[in-house]
């Protein structure tokens, strides 16, 4: 039976190793640049305006957040990379936790939201290693769709797929947390991956 994503609370944030989650349940981790819309896009997935904390200044999400699904799944919000304004011991803390929990995790499915809008970051490509690495299935959502022109939408796309060296049984998934675009498609996608 399909996970209900409209059944969601929030469970935990992990500020250190020792209080990740590890309790057998799959987890779904979702990662991207602090300005990139992650919140939003995981509020839109969960259909709740507030859920995931979204901050009017980039990099809100300081630690490993844990939301559990319909009693059967966690969605783990990663700390944001690449821009928030915080100190350089700050985002040393984040980049030693993060590291941590990719080489801790039991990832069911990552994934990756870049900006439709730019070609993915060094930080996006550093995400997508550690993805891969973990031997998990990567979904690559490509957030903010509706700012872009319908002509710019292909062209986009193409360079996000050229940059990452996304093969063709990749998923890159066009997607707006505006208009909720792509939501059916990713919970679809998340769904397949726990069965």
């Amino acid at each position: 039976m399909a996970i209900n994503f409209g059944k969601a609370e929030f469970v935990r944030s992990a500020g250190a190793p020792e209080q990740f989650l590890w309790d057998g349940l799959p987890q779904f981790a979702f990662a991207g640049r602090s300005n990139v819309g992650k919140s939003s896009v995981i509020n839109r997935l969960l259909g709740r305006k507030n859920l995931a904390y979204v901050g009017a200044s980039p990099g809100k999400t300081t630690q490993v957040n844990y939301f559990l699904v319909d009693s059967r799944a966690y969605l783990v919000d990663l700390p944001g990379y690449g821009y928030a304004k915080v100190s350089k011991a700050e985002k040393e803390r984040w980049a030693r936790l993060m590291e941590r929990y990719f080489q801790e995790a039991r990832i069911t499915a990552g994934v990756l939201i870049v900006d439709a809008r730019h070609k993915p970051t060094a930080n996006d490509l550093t995400m997508h290693q550690w993805f891969l690495e973990t031997g998990c299935p990567e979904i690559v959502v490509a957030n903010k769709l509706d700012k872009l022109k319908k002509s710019q939408v292909d062209p986009a796309l193409a360079l996000i797929r050229e940059t990452l060296e996304l093969g063709e049984g990749k998923v890159l998934l066009p997607f707006s947390a505006e208009k909720g675009t792509g939501k059916e498609e990713l919970i679809r996608l998340l769904n397949a991956a726990v069965e």
